[in-house]
């Protein structure tokens, strides 16, 4: 198959299979396009789904994402992991806002400087929002691409990567740019999928070379794999007598950056210490099943107790922390294990099981 025939035959599936009906297909805006390929980073479609919907809902332009409190961002963000994305996501609202008169810059040079902004995801803006011919390379074009060129080596090695960014440069037509990238989003998503691809409906089948020869789950290669480390923490649900559960917020940075959290003990012997900081009298103390949450660089055990509290001074004054109403919940921004834990306090707290 000839380059030119690629695009041909990309753009001719795209026509009659390709996706049509995303929520960011619609009303297409640099802005909803921006926020959907932050929000498809490292996370599936059907996942995004209702999360766009609800973010648009509440913050349905640049500058309300821009002036909006940095609770309500997290907080709409809670349960798509990767928070780095949505404290960046409101800087470069801010930086559009301030500096772009609220409209996004039209070259991918300028969009890459902006925070959460890298070079696939700019061109997914410029050519997806703007026309712009500016090639892609998110994880689905990459196997499309590596498998379609039997590509050696692994991805994220950067001699690799700069290949396969030569290989997309390539391909990509200068008519229709955003129904090509488009495309090849999609046929990676629901054709040329990391297991079992469907290569008798891929359109680019004839000249796919991992395909001729019979290796396409071979094709990416694989990052090297390396033992995951493992690492423990306790953390104490405090439950007032409202049934309140203290909580505080995170750092900016870092791990769970600016969220609210339960605190982290190394050692039950250390709840003390942490009752006499915020005047709490020690009650009845209950341990819950373990949780295992999973980063991208190692495992987190979670020891979860309950512990009942009773308040022998005013409540906790301190900004960083806070009682967290399970009746009525404040919309702040939440680590996924840690809401998981707060639901099950409520169904304790509401059954008497643990008073």
């Amino acid at each position: 198959m000839k380059d030119e025939q690629f695009s041909v035959a990309v753009l001719d599936w795209y026509d009659r299979h390709g996706r049509h009906d995303l929520p960011w297909q619609q009303g297409i805006t640099p802005y909803r396009v921006w926020v959907s390929e932050i929000m498809l980073q490292q996370t599936q479609v059907s996942t995004v789904l209702n999360y766009f919907d609800r973010f648009m809902a509440s913050l349905p332009t640049v500058e309300a994402l821009a002036s909006a409190p940095e609770d309500e961002v997290l907080h709409l963000w809670t349960g798509l992991g990767y928070y780095t994305r949505a404290r960046n996501l409101q800087k470069t609202a801010k930086i559009v806002v301030s500096d772009y008169g609220g409209e996004f810059p039209r070259n991918v040079e300028k969009l890459v400087e902006l925070p959460g902004i890298g070079l696939s995801t700019a061109g997914a803006i410029a050519s997806l929002s703007m026309g712009l011919r500016a090639p892609i390379l998110d994880g689905n074009v990459k196997r499309v691409l590596a498998r379609y060129t039997a590509q050696e080596g692994y991805p994220g090695e950067p001699k690799v990567a700069k290949q396969l960014w030569a290989t997309a440069e390539r391909f990509t037509p200068h008519d229709r740019v955003n129904a090509y990238t488009q495309a090849m989003m999609d046929m990676g998503a629901t054709l040329c999928t990391r297991s079992k691809p469907s290569c008798l409906l891929c359109p680019l089948e004839t000249g796919c070379e991992a395909h001729l020869l019979g290796l396409e789950t071979r094709y990416p290669v694989p990052k090297p794999r390396k033992t995951v480390p493992q690492k423990r923490t306790l953390m104490p649900m405090l439950a007032n007598a409202e049934g309140a559960i203290l909580l505080y917020r995170r750092p900016s940075t870092g791990l769970w950056g600016g969220l609210w959290s339960l605190p982290e003990l190394d050692d039950l012997n250390d709840i003390e210490h942490l009752a006499l900081q915020h005047s709490l009298a020690l009650g009845a103390q209950h341990q819950l099943p373990g949780l295992m949450h999973t980063f991208s660089h190692f495992q987190l055990a979670i020891e979860p107790w309950l512990i009942h509290v009773k308040e022998s001074g005013h409540h906790v004054a301190e900004a960083d922390w806070l009682w967290y109403n399970l009746a009525t919940p404040p919309r702040l921004g939440l680590a996924a294990p840690v809401k998981k834990l707060l639901k099950r306090a409520a169904e304790l707290l509401n059954a008497g099981e643990s008073s």
